[in-house]
């Protein structure tokens, strides 16, 4: 049960790469309204997943010491993987001084990557508890809508078709489901491997939302809009903090 409620969980978030469409649906204008409110909320997801969620649950079985460390790991594979495929959450086509060519192809592969982790670690919450599984999937899910607009929009900007952005977008997000059966593989081959896992992915939503997200609701400079979009946060934090009783 665990590696069906698994890979349906990174079917349901792969699918979210077709969130690409809501560009042909919805003015540019509105879009980045959502768009600046939905990655708000995101941002307190993942931050109150890893807190709430993925720590405390690994706090349960190993000594903190080596909880901590694997946290930082996660932080600091996330910061290498950005560095070295340039992947990235940023909603402006001009945030990359590469040819367009390359940072479409640079984008895929490390969205495939990053997707690829994904899966990775929503078997191994779901190898801990069912609860643990569905936060965690959660927290990716909702992260995941903002990076596919995102995504799609810098397919586009790189010369690809609407029908092979698409296409590729949910190619790439698929996976996820490939992280899924490869960590079932590992997770049944490698004792305690989840007691690195669950940190270590800690640490990966932690460094995402303090490295990508937060600092994109940062350039927002009127109060009014920067009001809401804490509570937005804060509303976030407060869904996973009732998810985790």
């Amino acid at each position: 049960m665990v590696l069906l409620y698994s890979i349906i969980a990174a079917l349901i978030v792969s699918l979210i790469s077709l969130a690409g469409i809501l560009t042909f649906l919805i003015k540019e204008k509105q879009l980045n309204k959502i768009l600046f409110f939905l990655i708000s909320f995101s941002a307190g997801t993942l931050m109150g997943g890893a807190f709430f969620h993925l720590i405390p649950e690994s706090l349960l079985e190993n000594p903190a010491p080596m909880v901590l460390k694997s946290v930082l790991v996660g932080f600091i594979l996330f910061f290498v993987i950005e560095k070295l495929l340039h992947w990235h959450h940023c909603r402006n086509h001009n945030c990359e001084k590469h040819p367009a060519k390359v940072l479409g192809i640079q984008n895929l592969a490390g969205d495939t990557l990053h997707n690829f982790i994904d899966g990775l670690v929503i078997i191994a919450a779901f190898s801990i508890d069912s609860g643990l599984g569905i936060a965690t999937t959660l927290s990716v899910a909702l992260h995941e809508i903002p990076q596919e607009i995102s995504d799609f929009g810098v397919l586009i900007y790189s010369g690809f078709s609407k029908t092979k952005a698409i296409v590729y977008n949910l190619a790439s997000a698929l996976f996820a489901v490939l992280g899924v059966l490869v960590g079932f593989v590992l997770i049944s081959s490698i004792d305690r491997l989840t007691n690195f896992l669950i940190p270590i992915a800690a640490g990966g939503f932690i460094y995402i939302a303090a490295s990508d997200l937060i600092p994109e609701i940062n350039k927002e400079k009127n109060v009014l809009k920067s009001f809401f979009s804490l509570a937005f946060f804060v509303l976030a934090l407060l869904m996973m903090q009732l998810l985790a009783h």
